[in-house]
């Protein structure tokens, strides 16, 4: 792309604002935000209003799906961000790519081996660039873990041990929206597990090769709220006299960012996005052990619980030359919601601490352990998301030691992982990636 580009941003739900406050704010001199397009009107409407009010921005022309291909005719677009819903990106990434433009897309890349072949075949095909947005890679803590493993302070990693928990703010919030049907979003092993995946992967510069997993549906849903006693369900949390007490509702009208964005929005779409957690039609897993080998040897035990008091992760490598332990503490919020910067929800808000403590602990072989200095950058993701847009909006940068910035392949390799634990968890067997897809 030239230094100056024209964007154009598919899908205005809530992670949608970063990219465009980006545009109509920091990187306004870089490029420029042409257009908008979404199946609810509602939705653009309030997203242009948004902005008009906050950024003084002038309101960004609006198409709907079917008008897509007219949009990047009439905008002479040149990249296209995509922000849909996860078993959409590859329709707008294989059109975005088909029509001569680059693309930015959120992960997952997508949800299943078909659609991921099928982008692979139009990156091959078309000779365009395609990148996936992996935020977390660019957090400094993260950042830093990556410094200390490829300078080989414990040598050679042989294991991994990561564990990943979601509390009941933040994971919970999977299981109110379309993330709760596995066919919109791949279940957490490929929606959320991908950031975890793609960091590993970085870590340890290799490529998953066999994944083997356990996963169900243990804490949400209506089975088992019925099994602890629970009943007095519903089925969304608007209007209903169920919801008004239980801390697991979401109510949309006191907030202003979902009411806009999504309550005044339902008549066109029927999207709910405030559906009881203990509810019908869940799909998706709450609870999920995964056993990784890589193709460099390497072996990873992972563990994602979506129901935790507490959110964050730890992270343990062992080395030929010692052990390095990572521990991080992380903000829970509600997505789109008007404090969705990952800090907390606002009934949480005089409890829950706003920094995000981050720890590093070397342990080498024969020696005392060390304590490494971490930085945790302003922002989401721990710092992640500005770091991200530089690398992805401003023209001229350094080169980055740390390899940073991902593309297609990255993409598929981390939602890959992901997916063969679903089949894993489906059939009871090891799943050989290289089976999955061809490169």
């Amino acid at each position: 792309m030239s230094h100056f580009s024209r964007y154009a941003l598919v899908g205005t739900g809530s992670r949608s604002r970063m990219f465009s406050t980006a545009l109509l704010k920091d990187y306004r001199e870089y490029g420029q935000l042409v257009g908008f397009c979404d199946l609810n009107q509602t939705r653009m409407d309030e997203t242009n209003r948004h902005f008009c009010k906050r950024l003084g921005s002038a309101p960004i022309p609006t198409y709907k799906p079917e008008q897509f291909e007219t949009m990047l005719r009439e905008q002479q677009v040149d990249c296209v961000i995509v922000t849909t819903i996860d078993r959409t990106h590859h329709r707008y990434i294989i059109g975005a790519l088909n029509a001569g433009c680059d693309v930015i897309s959120e992960k997952p890349m997508t949800t299943d081996t078909d659609k991921c072949q099928a982008i692979l075949d139009a990156v091959k095909t078309t000779g365009r660039k395609l990148t996936v947005t992996f935020n977390y890679r660019y957090a400094p803590r993260n950042s830093k873990v990556k410094e200390l493993l490829q300078r080989g302070v414990i040598g050679q990693v042989n294991s991994v041990h990561f564990e990943w928990l979601l509390d009941t703010v933040h994971g919970a919030d999977y299981f109110r929206r379309w993330h709760r049907d596995k066919r919109n979003s791949g279940g957490l092993m490929v929606h959320k597990s991908t950031h975890h995946f793609d960091l590993v992967n970085w870590w340890l510069d290799s490529t998953p090769e066999t994944v083997f997993g356990f996963g169900d549906l243990r804490f949400y849903g209506r089975e088992n709220a019925e099994e602890r006693g629970v009943t007095t369900l519903y089925d969304r949390a608007h209007n209903r006299v169920n919801a008004k007490d239980d801390p697991f509702a979401l109510h949309m009208a006191k907030d202003d960012n979902l009411r806009h964005m999504f309550l005044e929005a339902e008549h066109e779409d029927g999207y709910l996005r405030d559906q009881s957690v203990f509810g019908d039609g869940i799909s998706i897993e709450d609870d999920m052990s995964v056993l990784v080998r890589y193709k460099n040897r390497a072996t990873m035990t992972y563990h994602l619980t979506a129901y935790s008091p507490w959110e964050g992760y730890r992270v343990a490598f062992n080395g030929t030359k010692g052990r390095l332990e990572y521990e991080v503490t992380e903000n829970a919020y509600v997505s789109g919601s008007e404090h969705d910067t990952n800090r907390p929800d606002i009934r949480d808000a005089q409890e829950i601490e706003i920094k995000e403590p981050a720890r590093i602990l070397v342990r080498p072989l024969h020696s005392k352990p060390l304590q490494i200095e971490v930085t945790s950058g302003e922002g989401g993701h721990g710092g992640g998301d500005k770091r991200l847009l530089d690398d992805i909006f401003l023209p001229e940068r350094a080169p980055d030691p740390l390899g940073r910035a991902a593309n297609h392949t990255d993409g598929a390799m981390s939602i890959l992982t992901g997916i063969a634990a679903n089949r894993s968890f489906a059939t009871g067997l090891p799943i050989q990636v290289r089976d999955l897809v061809s490169f």
